[in-house]
């Protein structure tokens, strides 16, 4: 029987990593995103979709580490001087939006004909975003280091805070608050308190001489499981104490920040993080009663609809009255529209606490997990929808009738170089760059550049490049820089044009466009590197320069080769470190490679 119980729950174990082994690629192929998929593959396996599991609670409280560790690796990114300087975004914009939405999200429920601590406690959950999601969203979107994506987080930072108090709050709404004597209250306010000093101190004395003891062990697992004790250790000592776990590995992230080891806690805590976070999504997607949407189900969409629509509509209005623009604002109400997992925890409470009946917390989770589900369907739409970003350009001067000897198109930090000799020589430059906040700081370091579009032929011409006695080419935008270069030989046969190319295939298309000289801007310093690589070793200098003089008239004739052949053309001038076998080997499963996929596209059409 032991056996029996043992292969079950191994198969459980099997089936909940192909479900999102199989779910996320293919959601994040077509574009939904990995979140969507974990929840969908989650409903599928539940228990009321094939029924390989009948416990999905079970699960979510497990994979909640997932988010423990996601805010321990978040923590790690933010020093403590990082994290006072968001001081005003967690407390007060972060506290504006909850006590707006709080206040909000409370009438919808009266409107319905609901008491008014029952429906506090249903819009209070609401209020309460999802970490997890909103975290997730953040990370694929590469928002979490940006400053709209730092208000998110001091928001969420502040929502975890608040947690503690609300579920006091509850206690106390219930029909045993009473029970609860303000020593009892103030005892646990002690209590929370003294384990963050704790924390504290444990973090700033004892962890850092911790892992110099164990890094000079040798033992890299101790590093990992140490690393893991840290984290969990944090968790459960906030979670004892009253507070959130959450908020103990971000505090014990925030305090490893400037230690040595950060780095290497990152790289072992991440795998679990990642692993843990995907198994939250799915225990969410199981934990959807679909036999309580059925029968409540006009509930639960109206409710959905008017929670997500009051909540985004004021998370909007409090981020445009502190300023934030209509762009900003629009995408933060969008991310952070749903509710979150600690409404499970709060509604949990409300029920122990006599608040809400067993069936209206069953409406109210499966409410709070469809909004879940949305989010990401709304950052899609959003993403789609949402015109592209136009640069602000208050203040910025355009070219008109610009004379200089030279144009320089793109002022990065390739052209900035490119400039000083020509300045040194006396040489006048016209400089434009299509970067707003770039053009910008230009002037702080005593640069006259222009905003414009080098790809137009407008700018172009009143940049000056008709009496330019040369353009050059200086972006990073491989397509841009040949649209450039072909409307420049179009427009201004005489003028010679120079141009950055990207790499050898981007310098061959250049030179089809008709650029009267292209240089790869990686090439002089690889050829340099590699000359003090020689020396390094013990080459003498003259035998250095004199190999690197040679590769370069190899490469000249290989060049010109393959601007002729294509980029294979010139094969046989590369010098290569595989033998004769190896070449062989690789060519057969090339060419195997091919022949079967040939085979499958012949049968599939």
């Amino acid at each position: 029987m032991a056996v029996e119980g043992n292969a079950n729950d191994l198969a459980q174990v099997v089936v909940l990593l192909a479900a999102g082994v199989v779910a996320a690629p293919i959601f994040k192929r077509i574009g939904l995103g990995s979140v969507l998929g974990y929840l969908a593959a989650g409903l599928v396996i539940g228990p009321f979709g094939l029924g390989a599991f009948s416990d999905p609670q079970a699960i979510i409280h497990i994979a909640e580490l997932g988010v423990v560790m996601f805010l321990f690796i978040i923590g790690l990114e933010m020093q403590p001087s990082r994290l006072w300087s968001m001081r005003k975004d967690i407390f007060g914009l972060g506290a504006l939006q909850v006590m707006v939405c709080i206040g909000g999200l409370t009438m919808i429920g009266v409107a319905f004909g609901y008491a008014v601590i029952p429906s506090f406690v249903a819009g209070t959950g609401f209020v309460l975003t999802s970490t997890a999601i909103v975290m997730q969203m953040l990370q694929e979107r590469n928002s979490l280091s940006t400053l709209k994506g730092q208000r998110i987080i001091a928001i969420l930072l502040f929502e975890d805070l608040a947690i503690v108090p609300l579920l006091v709050l509850v206690t106390f709404l219930g029909s045993g608050g009473e029970e609860v004597t303000m020593a009892e209250r103030l005892s646990s306010i002690g209590i929370a308190l003294a384990a963050t000093v704790a924390l504290i101190f444990a973090g700033r004395y004892l962890l850092n001489p911790l892992f110099r003891l164990l890094a000079s062990s040798g033992a890299r697992e101790v590093m990992t499981a140490a690393a893991l004790l840290v984290v969990l250790g944090s968790a459960l000592l906030m979670q004892v104490s009253g507070l959130s776990m959450a908020m103990g590995a971000f505090l014990a992230g925030v305090l490893l920040s400037e230690s040595a080891f950060r780095h290497q806690l990152e790289a072992d805590i991440e795998p679990f993080r990642g692993i843990l976070l995907g198994l939250f999504f799915l225990g969410v997607g199981m934990a959807i009663d679909l036999s309580v949407i059925a029968a409540n189900w006009k509930i639960v969409v109206i409710g959905v609809i008017a929670y997500m629509f009051v909540k985004a509509l004021l998370i909007y209005s409090v981020a445009r009255l502190v300023g934030t623009c209509q762009r900003e604002a629009i995408e933060r109400a969008v991310l952070m529209a749903q509710g979150g997992e600690f409404a499970f925890v709060l509604y949990s409470a409300a029920s122990t606490a006599g608040i809400l009946d067993a069936e209206t917390n069953a409406v109210l989770t499966a409410m709070i997990i469809i909004s879940m589900i949305l989010t990401p369907l709304m950052v899609i739409a959003h993403d789609r929808i949402m015109p592209a970003a136009k640069p602000n350009t208050d203040g910025l001067e355009l070219p008109e009738n610009v004379e200089g000897s030279i144009l320089i198109i793109g002022f990065g930090r390739f052209g900035q170089i490119v400039s000083q000799p020509l300045l040194a020589r006396g040489y006048t430059l016209s400089l434009i760059d299509k970067d707003a906040d770039f053009v910008r700081d230009a002037a702080d370091f005593g640069f006259k550049v222009y905003y414009g579009d080098g790809a137009r032929s407008e700018i172009l011409h009143a940049a000056g490049a008709a009496t330019a006695r040369a353009v050059l080419i200086c972006i990073d935008d491989k397509e841009a820089a040949i649209r450039i270069a072909e409307i420049v030989k179009h427009e201004f046969p005489l003028v010679p044009v120079l141009a950055r190319a990207f790499d050898r295939g981007h310098a061959i298309d250049l030179v089809k466009a008709g650029v009267d000289y292209q240089i790869r801007e990686t090439y002089e310093s690889a050829l340099d590197f590699s000359q003090k690589a020689l020396t390094s070793v013990g080459e003498e200098r003259d035998t250095a320069e004199r190999l690197v003089e040679e590769f370069r008239d190899v490469d000249v004739e290989r060049f010109a080769i393959e601007v002729v052949g294509g980029i294979y053309a010139g094969r046989s001038l590369i010098r290569g470190n595989a033998s004769p076998a190896d070449l062989v080997a690789a060519r057969t499963a090339r060419e195997r490679a091919q022949r079967e996929a040939r085979e499958e596209a012949e049968a599939s059409g």
